[in-house]
C-alpha cells in the first residue's frame, strides 16, 4: 500500500474520532517499542499505525483497552483483605499494650519539637 487515506481506514473503523484515537494510541505503542505488523517503508509512527488499521492487522478491542488504560487517571484500588485488616488491628493492639506511640503521632511530636527547637536557636543568634 503506497498511500494511506482516511477512506481506507474508515471502512474498518467507521467513527472518525475513534479512528484518530485508536491510531494515535497505536502510534504511541509503536514509539514505546511494540512490534510492527507492516513494513515501515521510512514512514513515521502515525502513518504505520494507519496502515496497520487499513490492512486490518490489529485487534481493535485490545487497542481500545490500551487507550482507556492510558487515559485513565483514577486506578480503582481493592479493599484490603480481611487478613490484612486483622494484622493491622493486632499490631495496633500490641503497640497500645506496650505503650508504643503510633508512627503518625511520633512524626507530629517530632515536628513540634523541631519547631520549638528552631525558635530557641533563633533567639540565641540574636
Amino acid at each position: 500500500m503506497a498511500r494511506v487515506t482516511v477512506e481506507d481506514c474508515v471502512t474498518k473503523i467507521p467513527n472518525r474520532f475513534q479512528l484518530v484515537m485508536l491510531a494515535s494510541q497505536r502510534a504511541r505503542n509503536i514509539s514505546a517499542g511494540a512490534a510492527l505488523k507492516v513494513e515501515r517503508d521510512n514512514d513515521k509512527n502515525p502513518v504505520v499505525a494507519l496502515r496497520e488499521i487499513a490492512e486490518d492487522m490489529l485487534d481493535h478491542d485490545e487497542l481500545q483497552e490500551s487507550l482507556i488504560k492510558g487515559l485513565q487517571k483514577f486506578v480503582e484500588m481493592d479493599d484490603p483483605e480481611e487478613d490484612d485488616v486483622d494484622l493491622i488491628a493486632i499490631q495496633q493492639d500490641l503497640d497500645a499494650n506496650e505503650g508504643v506511640t503510633p508512627l503518625a503521632a511520633r512524626k507530629d511530636a517530632d515536628e513540634l519539637d523541631d519547631d520549638n527547637g528552631d525558635d530557641q536557636d533563633d533567639d540565641k543568634e540574636e
